[in-house]
């Protein structure tokens, strides 16, 4: 490895080869030759003068860049597409002349962007649909196990740990929605011309609107979308980028909040994250267990979610048919969300199928609290019994106070329940007490949501992306 000037963490550390390709030079002049061939095809096919022959030319040299003859002429002209525009040409003397014929440099930059963005979307949508997987298996093993809720973080009404699953992967299945519109709703810039208006087109094919209006229906047809806008400037809208980061963000935002959970279960020693056989939790402390994948989630995390201010901007500050200050800032802000969720949703998969549930703990936890939720029940019980309703709330109301005093002030166990056994209000054994200390009383419906959630809402995405399953995290810890 090259040591002595700076390498992107996410070529490095968090990104996929996958995703790295996606947004490699070498997938963009791919790409920028598919968009030509897709132009002269369609061109020929409208009727301009241009043979098989010059078609068969380009198709032969369509993945076999002569990169060193565009690096050449770059260094000389000063233009990245120009120099490829050459350098294909090169390759092929008899299509030389019909090479990017009518278009402008953002006919290849553009639709390029596109396409790559929705490659990139559509590798995004199936780690998502893995981490579901993933997690609709957590909860529904887990779907009945009682665990403390908290509210504020203080204890609260029990749920059970299936439940608190089934939250983190309603999140995602927002996501979900949203990234699926999106990628339905894609759409090429097209063959535009140097303002939108495609006059140069109009040149060509001597003022036929009909056939300009086939010409960009036909490169969506060969590129794999819809169709493309009906109209724009020289550029597609950045608007476009604002909408795609905002997906890439929101999923960012609903894996914090998921490792957010698991730092906090994890200091609770109720749940944890993997952590290997040799790993180091710590350099000065051997015996810690860091939640360090989870916290590099939130980094990440953190970073998709500030990005959204880039595209944002730029999509705002653009002058009418085009300006260049959004060139620079766009070839950085976009790949790079696009890196970071693709690690992130790597770590999310990680996490969610390594994760070690501790029941003991959990019930040890829930058993501390129970006896303060279990009050209203326990008040029922005693009215059953002939006592005062109003006087019970009371009595109750006090000795909560006692118990809660006992516990913070002197270090204690909880003694609610013996309290309650000696007061002669409730009419109750301490044995009767115990006996409605069963955790699964005072969970409601939180597993028959589970089921039903997982069955009737997350069960039809898995099987209409059964092809997508069954992907492991390509993860470097």
């Amino acid at each position: 490895m090259n040591n002595d000037k700076y390498i992107s963490p996410f070529s490095e550390r968090y990104a996929s080869k996958e995703m790295q390709y996606i947004f490699s030079p070498d997938k963009k002049f791919r790409t920028w030759r598919r968009l030509w061939i897709a132009l002269a095809e369609a061109e020929k096919e409208l009727g301009l003068n241009i043979t098989d022959q010059q078609i068969e030319e380009l198709k032969k040299h369509q993945d076999d860049i002569n990169y060193d003859v565009a690096n050449a002429k770059e260094a000389e002209v000063r233009h990245d597409v120009m120099s490829h525009v050459y350098a294909y040409g090169v390759q092929c003397p008899k299509a030389k002349g019909i090479i990017h014929l009518g278009a402008t440099s953002c006919y290849v930059g553009d639709n390029t962007d596109i396409i790559l963005m929705t490659e990139g979307l559509k590798l995004i949508k199936k780690k998502l649909v893995n981490v579901m997987n993933l997690l609709s298996n957590f909860a529904y093993q887990h779907k009945g196990l009682p665990t403390l809720a908290f509210t504020h973080f203080q204890p609260a009404q029990p749920t059970t740990v299936g439940k608190r699953a089934a939250l983190w992967l309603m999140e995602l299945k927002l996501d979900y929605d949203d990234i699926s519109y999106l990628i339905d709703n894609m759409l090429l810039l097209g063959s535009k011309g140097t303002t939108g208006t495609q006059a140069s087109f109009l040149e060509l094919f001597d003022g036929d609107h009909e056939r300009i209006k086939k010409l960009d229906q036909l490169i969506a047809d060969k590129m794999g979308f819809a169709g493309c806008f009906p109209v724009s400037g020289q550029t597609y809208s950045r608007k476009v980028d604002t909408r795609v980061v905002n997906v890439l963000a929101g999923i960012a935002a609903s894996a914090h909040k998921f490792s957010n959970d698991i730092r906090l279960l994890q200091h609770l020693k109720e749940i944890e994250e993997p952590f290997e056989k040799h790993q180091i939790g710590s350099s000065a402390m051997a015996y810690k267990r860091n939640p360090m994948r989870s916290e590099r989630i939130a980094s990440l995390a953190n970073y998709v979610m500030a990005d959204v201010l880039n595209p944002a901007i730029t999509s705002a500050t653009q002058w009418f048919e085009r300006t260049l200050d959004d060139s620079a800032n766009k070839r950085i802000s976009i790949p790079e969300a696009f890196l970071a969720v693709d690690g992130i949703l790597d770590l999310y998969m990680n996490v969610v199928d390594g994760l070690v549930v501790y029941p003991k703990v959990i019930r040890k936890h829930l058993m501390a609290e129970l006896p303060f939720m279990a009050t209203e029940n326990i008040m029922m019980d005693a009215v059953k019994a002939g006592g005062d309703r109003q006087e019970l709330h009371e009595r109750i109301r006090v000795l909560s106070m006692e118990a809660g005093k006992n516990v913070k002030e002197n270090g204690l166990e909880n003694n609610l329940l013996e309290l309650i056994a000696a007061d002669t209000s409730f009419n109750l054994t301490l044995e009767e007490l115990q006996k409605a200390m069963d955790p699964t009383k005072y969970t409601g419906r939180a597993e028959q949501q589970v089921e039903e959630f997982l069955i009737e809402v997350i069960q039809p995405i898995l099987d209409n992306n059964k092809s997508e399953l069954g992907l492991k995290a390509d993860i470097k810890v």
